[in-house]
């Protein structure tokens, strides 16, 4: 008869009263339960199914809220979630206004620290150890689980560089499955490797840092992970546990293709086959239009160098990796590193495309403004997933570029509307750029089959007109203005002009005095914070010329953090869908 503990496990006190064996059977459920829920609402699915055993190990042997556990990044925080109290809701994961796929600290106790970027836990864990030993609370755990990709970030050494000397009391549980989302890479990876192969290593580099280095133990072994975990809750100051896990551990087929299955969209829970197939008579991922043309262009100019931060499948670097390797850099995750390596190669006559999602390029704002824009070096950015990118929510979104990427002196900016004008700007940019430029382009697929069309050169600085118009003006930036386009045609208006700007900076200060002496009314339209960003660069230059006397309206992401839900349901949230855009302009043109 099948037992059923999982039902009864509402927080970390009710496993303690499980004996090794029933909680083996736990993990069992736990990870079926996964499997179950994820198969049909997507979401991380990989990453939490390599830490059932360490999750339950872990709130059995420690305190937990009292004793402070951080996840790094997050991936694999879902069996955290479901053991504290949010079992019923996991069906909501990753969904609008259900739980985060990441720990929050606004909802649950048990997240004492939330994640969505990665290498931050041993600093956060720290910071709290820290804060224990001032107020006297000697006997607190800290604990933060970091995967061995996540460990190799700058900011998780600068972490452990601390914590060795910091003399608080700090265990960092090392969850190494030689994967991040892609497979890992460097010179730390192959060191690690042969730790597991050599565990008669004299000294290591995590002891060389005054930890006490334990491992390295089977991540899967509930009694030795218990053991393991109770010998070092009674030791004091820094440790280390290095822990072996397989990532998608307990389905087959997310154990032999870790990539595909460290987010596999639905697939059947029984057989582990996918269920979501790209449709090839669609059009292409604007990662994809961007990962080809790099490609197309690469063979063509040998200095092109593509460069890309742990995400050669999420950017499409892999296309450049497996046809001109020697030209393609995976340097895991180091988006810093990556910024000044481009700028490097930039100074020696390199063309380096740095494709790298929007929301982690904030990780690298002082080497974009103090090794290449100070430096004027012309290294392409190329900033994928701009704009609302959905489920994953406030820590991915990639809202913030065009206002933090702006004010910066040297900087180009431009928003192609789509995969075609992608294609031509970064053909423009390895021609003939001579500053840093930044191209960004949003999440998901593009909207033309017919994309591969012969080269143009974009002119810098130059928007376009669309359609013109006698009464109101719009003003759109990137691929929104395909939106705009689909509104306008559905309108049937004489009264409204459309521009596609295609840049944030350098503004087309013609275009916009052209617009400002035939317009009287102009509605601005953005994927990006309406703070500092593009409607506010109009609205700065405009004020600048003295044209006070405009009617502007401003559409776009509003001063707050935008939560998870589906991109299509995020912009009917924020009124910038076809519906929301529609009303506006009319309601616009007829105030």
């Amino acid at each position: 008869m099948k037992k059923n503990y999982l039902q009864h496990i509402n927080n970390p006190d009710d496993l303690k009263n499980l004996n090794v064996d029933q909680l083996k059977d736990l993990a069992q459920e736990l990870r079926e339960f996964i499997i179950d829920v994820v198969s049909v609402k997507k979401g991380h699915l990989g990453s939490s199914l390599g830490v059932i055993e360490l999750t339950i190990a872990l709130h059995y042997v420690f305190d937990t809220p009292r004793d402070l556990l951080v996840w790094d990044v997050g991936h694999q925080a879902y069996p955290h979630k479901i053991l504290t109290g949010r079992r019923e809701l996991f069906h909501t994961n990753r969904q609008l206004n259900g739980i985060s796929g990441f720990p929050s600290r606004k909802e649950s106790k048990y997240d004492a620290f939330g994640v969505g970027h990665a290498s931050t836990s041993i600093s956060a864990a720290l910071g709290m150890a820290i804060a224990s030993r001032l107020s006297g609370d000697d006997n607190k755990q800290h604990i933060a689980v970091i995967g061995d990709a996540s460990i190799a970030g700058g900011m998780a050494f600068e972490g452990l560089n601390h914590a060795g000397v910091a003399k608080s009391n700090i265990l960092i549980v090392l969850n190494d499955n030689e994967m991040g989302i892609d497979p890992n890479v460097g010179a730390l990876k192959q060191y690690l490797t042969s730790v597991k192969s050599d565990q008669k290593m004299q000294k290591n580099i995590f002891e060389a840092l005054n930890f006490s280095y334990n491992g390295p133990i089977d991540g899967h072994d509930l009694p030795t992970l218990i053991k393991t975990l109770k010998d070092l809750k009674q030791q004091k100051g820094p440790k280390f546990l290095h822990v072996i896990t397989k990532k998608g551990k307990g389905l087959k087929q997310a154990e032999q293709n870790q990539v595909t299955y460290h987010a596999p969209g639905k697939f059947d829970k029984q057989t582990g086959d996918l269920l979501e197939f790209e449709d090839l008579s669609e059009p292409p991922k604007f990662q994809d239009v961007f990962g080809k043309t790099l490609v197309e262009l690469a063979k063509k100019n040998e200095k092109i160098i593509g460069i890309t931060a742990a995400m050669p499948t999420g950017t499409s670097i892999k296309y450049m990796l497996e046809e001109i390797p020697d030209r393609a850099f995976d340097v895991g995750i180091a988006e810093q590193h990556a910024v000044t390596m481009a700028a490097g190669l930039a100074t020696e006559g390199y063309i380096p495309f740095c494709a790298i999602y929007s929301t982690f390029l904030q990780r690298a704002y002082d080497q974009i403004i103090h090794d290449i824009a100070l430096q004027n070096l012309p290294v392409i950015f190329c900033l994928d997933r701009a704009g609302l990118v959905g489920d994953d929510g406030p820590t991915h979104h990639g809202v913030f570029d065009m206002a933090f990427l702006r004010l910066i002196p040297n900087m180009v900016i431009s928003a192609p509307m789509n995969e075609i004008e992608l294609r031509n700007i970064m053909f423009t940019a390895q021609e003939q750029l001579s500053h840093p430029i930044a191209i960004r382009y949003p999440r998901g697929k593009g909207f033309y089959k017919d994309w591969q069309k012969p080269f143009s050169i974009i002119e810098i600085g130059k928007g376009r007109m669309i359609r013109d118009g006698k009464d109101m003006a719009v003003l759109s930036i990137g691929t929104i203005g395909e939106t705009v386009c689909t509104v306008l045609d559905d309108l049937k208006s004489n009264s409204i002009a459309h521009f596609d700007m295609r840049f944030v900076k350098p503004l087309d200060k013609k275009l916009l005095n052209y617009i400002s002496g035939k317009f009287a009314k102009i509605l601005i339209i953005e994927e990006g914070v309406l703070q500092g960003g593009f409607g506010s660069a109009i609205l700065e230059y405009y004020q600048e010329q003295g044209l006070t006397q405009l009617k502007i309206k401003r559409l776009g992401i509003p001063d707050e953090f935008i939560e998870q839900g589906s991109v299509s349901e995020l912009l009917a949230l924020l009124g910038l869908d076809f519906k929301g855009i529609k009303k506006e302009i009319k309601d616009f043109l007829n105030d």
